[in-house]
């Protein structure tokens, strides 16, 4: 309720916009002046010096958009404060869209802002681990046979007892081309790196990493439970595929790349979900618009019947 008293109408959520786009003051993408007069009808902003006309949405995922922004205001509510998050279907119906595909381009723009180029390494202490998404496969053999599903890699903070926060990507093969690139990528050099003993990850401490290689194989003739030499990745890995499967039935692979992302934006938010949701559209006014063709693009796009694919 606190939420729709504050962003009741579209005027609102420009506003909010504008604030967001301009903390420091207005400055014309054109000319960098720092006055601006208001057009009220419209909504837009008109340089003082220039008359360039500026809206809240140009430049932003919400660039040349039909929907009511206040529905848009809603969607990234509902995406970055629940916490199974939302499938399509479901924002479909809180919403009272009359179009699943609406929908769906609603959460898939959204999910494209929210990797900031901008963001740290994770620090200190790092487990790293890959896993496959994708259904049951008959007949695969041995711990790596991948068959038709993808090879993702996570990293996950060590922070005592606890997890801080995450990466995930997809990759291409478990070489050690893929697995050191991931990390090199996504955490700071000097960090102590916990992995198993899989060969692919040995070239790390040629990358100034202080590798820590822990053995399954070991740990079961041990008596040991595998899991536990990555406790923290393991547990990650488990709760992302539980996630995708309960509220999105599946996501196919050409898609996936842009669900780990928002699996990782969440997560990282996890104990300030409101403050995720003003982040959201902070990043969306620094990203580059996302265009239906960019996210259409190949096989895996909006699914014809919703009941295949709620995601």
């Amino acid at each position: 309720m606190e939420f729709q008293q504050r962003f009741p109408d579209d005027r609102a959520c420009r506003e909010y916009l504008l604030a967001s786009r301009w903390p420091d003051g207005f400055s014309c993408p054109r000319c960098g002046g720092s006055a601006a007069t208001p057009l009220p009808r419209r909504l837009l902003l008109q340089c003082s010096g220039c008359r360039y006309q500026v809206s809240a949405t140009a430049g932003t995922v919400l660039h040349k958009t039909h929907t009511p922004l206040h529905l848009w205001f809603w969607a990234a509510y509902l995406m970055s404060t629940a916490t199974p998050g939302i499938s399509a279907v479901q924002l479909q119906r809180q919403l009272g869209i009359s179009r699943y595909e609406t929908a769906w381009m609603i959460l898939h723009k959204l999910r494209r802002a929210m990797v900031n180029p901008e963001r740290t390494p994770l620090t200190k202490s790092v487990e790293v681990d890959e896993c496959f998404v994708g259904g049951h496969e008959a007949g695969l053999r041995g711990g790596r046979a991948r068959g038709d599903k993808a090879l993702v890699i996570v990293g996950a903070e060590v922070r005592g007892a606890g997890t801080g926060r995450v990466r995930m990507a997809i990759i291409d093969d478990a070489s050690a081309g893929q697995l050191t690139g991931f990390i090199c990528a996504n955490v700071e050099p000097g960090a102590i790196v916990h992995t198993d003993a899989w060969k692919g990850y040995l070239p790390l401490r040629k990358h100034g990493y202080d590798h820590q290689p822990r053995s399954q194989r070991a740990a079961r003739a041990r008596g040991e439970d595998p899991d536990e030499i990555l406790p923290r990745v393991h547990r990650v890995i488990s709760n992302l595929k539980s996630w995708l499967q309960g509220t999105h039935r599946g996501v196919s692979t050409d898609q996936l790349q842009v669900y780990l992302d928002e699996y990782v934006f969440r997560f990282n938010r996890r104990r300030t979900p409101m403050a995720a949701f003003q982040t959201l559209l902070g990043l969306g006014t620094a990203q580059p618009p996302t265009t239906y063709s960019e996210i259409t693009a190949g096989p895996g796009y909006i699914p014809s019947d919703p009941a295949e694919l709620t995601g």
